[in-house]
C-alpha cells in the first residue's frame, strides 16, 4: 500500500460502460469460470451481484451505494501476505467473488466498478487511500461525491454505515485516484492538490486492469 498508483483512463474505457448505461458485472463466461475456477457457491456470489445490479438500475444513487456496499462488506477481510502469497496484490472482481475474501483494496475495486457498471459517472468515484488512526495502518475506502466541491461519502469495510469523510474522525486522507485523475487529498477530505500524472509509477492499476481484460477473453 505504500506505492502510488495512477490509474490507465483509456485502459478503463475499454472495461466500462457508458455513465448512463448498466450491464452485469460478471460475465456468462465469467460464471462459468467461478465455478469451474472456484466453486458453485462463487457462481452464485456471481449471479447473485448480477442480479442486485439489475435490481438496482434506476434507482436512486443513495440506495445503489448502500445496496454495492452491502453486498461486499459481507466478504472476509484477509491480508494479502496469507490470502495470495503477496504483500500487495490487487485482486480483480472476479477474484474476489471467487475466494469471498481480500484485503481493503480489494473491497474498494469491486465496489468501484460495480457502481462503475451501474453508470455512475467516474468523476463522481475516487479511490481514496487513507491512513486508519484506531488500527494505525494504510487503509484504502472509496469515495463518493455527490458534487464535484461536496465532501464525499466513504464506503468503507471497517464501518459498515456509509457516512460523510468529516464525519469519519478515524481515517486520516492521504490522496485519491480514479481513470481520469489523481489528487493529494486536503484536510476537509475534499480534492485538493493535482498531482502530475506523467511522473507516478501505475504498475499496480495497470495490471489489474490486463488481469480483467485477460477474464474477458
Amino acid at each position: 500500500m505504500k506505492q502510488v498508483i495512477v490509474p490507465v483512463f483509456a485502459a478503463v474505457l475499454a472495461i466500462l460502460p457508458g455513465q448512463q448505461s448498466a450491464s452485469p458485472l460478471v460475465s456468462n463466461d465469467m460464471l462459468n469460470q467461478l465455478k469451474s475456477e472456484y466453486s458453485e457457491q462463487a457462481y452464485r456470489r456471481g449471479i447473485a451481484i448480477n442480479k442486485l445490479l439489475l435490481q438496482l438500475r434506476g434507482q436512486p444513487i443513495e440506495k445503489q451505494l448502500t445496496e454495492v456496499n452491502r453486498f461486499f462488506n459481507q466478504f472476509e477481510y484477509q491480508e494479502d501476505h496469507l490470502h495470495w502469497g503477496e504483500q500487495d496484490y490487487w485482486a480483480t472482481p472476479s477474484e474476489f467473488l471467487g475466494t469471498h475474501k481480500g484485503d481493503c483494496e480489494d473491497f474498494v475495486i469491486a465496489k468501484y466498478f460495480a457502481l462503475r457498471k451501474l453508470g455512475v459517472p467516474d468523476e463522481r468515484l475516487y479511490l481514496t487511500y487513507v491512513k486508519a488512526l484506531k488500527q494505525n495502518v494504510a487503509h484504502m475506502v472509496l469515495s463518493y461525491f455527490p458534487t464535484p466541491s461536496s465532501i464525499p461519502q466513504i464506503l468503507d469495510n471497517y464501518n459498515p454505515l456509509i457516512v460523510s469523510a468529516n464525519k469519519r474522525k478515524d481515517l486520516l486522507p492521504v490522496y485519491s485516484f480514479n481513470a481520469k485523475s489523481l489528487f493529494l487529498t486536503n484536510a476537509s477530505a475534499g480534492l485538493g492538490k493535482s498531482l502530475p500524472t506523467n511522473k507516478i509509477k501505475n504498475s499496480k492499476w495497470k495490471k489489474l486492469l490486463a488481469d480483467i481484460q485477460k477474464e474477458k477473453q
